[in-house]
């Protein structure tokens, strides 16, 4: 066992076990589809399907009011309605995001403050497209400790406002959504429901495949500083899928090789949705059936942080997440960032 998977096992943390009491997700209202693309830039339904499995996704009006924050909030409401949970009930906010509506206040404090939390701990955690992932790892060892006994956890991004929607942009434009959700967490008496093993890994020199520059000085050595790209998402997309491809099939085996389970153990694999030809290749590689690895980025796109939890809330609302159950959540990103959560319902 690594030392990640020892410090999520729920046996050296106690008696005290972690429930998802309660799931929801909000987006944004435009549709941005294959064919509004084409009117922006030189591309093609055809060739954005071949290459991402994406048709359409959500694109926040941030002028009309639809900021990461409100997102955020919208998602975290729903999700206390359906564990039947009162704001006030909260003992913790964590928020994964990379898209503050502002430098300060965080995102937490804001959706503490519309949402009608007490005066409870609330801050965001930046780990790009992984940022969920590793913000549910926390919750459960911050559960598990015995201080908090509720706990919300949401992943907004309103990565849009990053994108340029031109030729010049074109590779990140095909892919990325807004959106956000959220699930709210809850000590049990049963130390078995929770998180069984972890993973979380980060790799800074791969950082310069996948970026947001604010200013010259944010562009690695190896480019050229161009204005045109300054508050734009900018991607080596053949690096990036490289990476993700690798490194996605690598953190499956050492989550399965940590908790000695195998694959057909695990009951649903929730991915990240960067591309479906990624999560086809771990479908592959490890014989993985189709009702366990469901793919929902035809409608979303790469929503970022959001995306686990989107893909968790739709498979709760589905009906298909049962008691008992071992869901191995998974991710990668920018960073680079990667890492898996198991967990038993």
């Amino acid at each position: 066992m690594t030392d990640q998977s020892r410090a999520g096992s729920s046996g050296s943390l106690g008696s005290i076990g972690v429930e998802i009491a309660g799931t929801a997700m909000h987006l944004p209202s435009t549709k941005l589809t294959n064919h509004d693309l084409e009117q922006m830039m030189d591309t093609s339904d055809e060739w954005i399907i071949k290459r991402t499995g994406i048709h359409t996704r959500r694109r926040a009006d941030i002028a009309g009011g639809e900021t990461t924050s409100v997102l955020a909030s919208e998602a975290m409401r729903k999700a206390l309605e359906n564990a039947k949970i009162d704001p006030k009930d909260l003992d913790l906010l964590l928020v994964a995001t990379m898209t503050c509506d502002s430098p300060t206040p965080s995102i937490g404090c804001i959706v503490a403050r519309e949402i009608g939390c007490r005066d409870i701990g609330a801050m965001d955690i930046n780990a790009a497209c992984s940022g969920f992932l590793y913000t549910i790892c926390m919750a459960d060892a911050m559960i598990r400790s015995g201080q908090y006994k509720t706990v919300g956890v949401i992943g907004a991004d309103t990565v849009t406002r990053h994108i340029d929607y031109s030729n010049f942009g074109r590779g990140a434009a095909i892919l990325f959504g807004d959106g956000a959700g959220a699930m709210v967490l809850r000590a049990t008496d049963d130390p078995s429901i929770g998180m069984i093993s972890h993973e979380m890994h980060a790799d800074g020199h791969g950082a310069k495949h996948l970026f947001i520059p604010s200013c010259e000085i944010d562009f690695p050595e190896e480019a050229e500083f161009d204005e045109r790209k300054l508050d734009k998402v900018q991607m080596n997309g053949q690096a990036v899928f490289k990476f993700a491809v690798t490194k996605f099939q690598e953190v499956i085996q050492e989550t399965l090789t940590d908790s000695g389970l195998t694959a057909d153990d695990i009951d649903h694999f929730v991915c990240h949705q960067a591309n479906s030809r990624i999560l086809d290749s771990a479908r592959e590689r490890f014989g993985i059936p189709e009702e366990k690895l469901l793919v929902n980025i035809q409608k979303y796109g790469n929503t970022v942080g959001a995306s686990i939890p989107i893909v968790f809330d739709e498979l709760m609302s589905e009906g298909k997440l049962k008691k008992g159950q071992k869901v191995m959540f998974l991710a990668f990103g920018a960073g680079l960032t990667w890492g898996s959560s198991l967990w038993q319902l």
